[in-house]
């Protein structure tokens, strides 16, 4: 592999990493702030507003497609809870 392909590979792979939707989340947050600051516009509530609506966006396609999976619930360590993990004897 020449030098070039393996630093475009890791280039790519350290920017879009797992999630190609957040690479292009922030790179749409950055044109949508470059563009409101060329009009004059305030725009530094652009990116923070983008992190929190990326974040939902990503934690709801993750649980959902956890869900999908057949992914079991995280037993409760609370006590009382009916959702607990039945015990299990070490004698037995």
């Amino acid at each position: 592999m020449s030098t070039a392909r393996g630093f475009l590979a890791f280039l790519y792979d350290f920017l879009v990493g797992d999630d190609p939707l957040i690479a292009a989340a922030v790179v749409a947050a950055l044109a949508l702030t470059a563009a409101l600051a060329a009009l004059g516009v305030s725009a530094w509530w652009v990116p923070p507003t983008a992190v929190v609506a990326t974040l939902a966006l990503s934690l709801t396609r993750a649980t959902r497609s956890r869900e999908s999976l057949g992914a079991h619930p995280v037993p409760s360590s609370v006590p009382g809870d009916a959702t607990r993990a039945p015990k299990v004897d070490p004698r037995a």
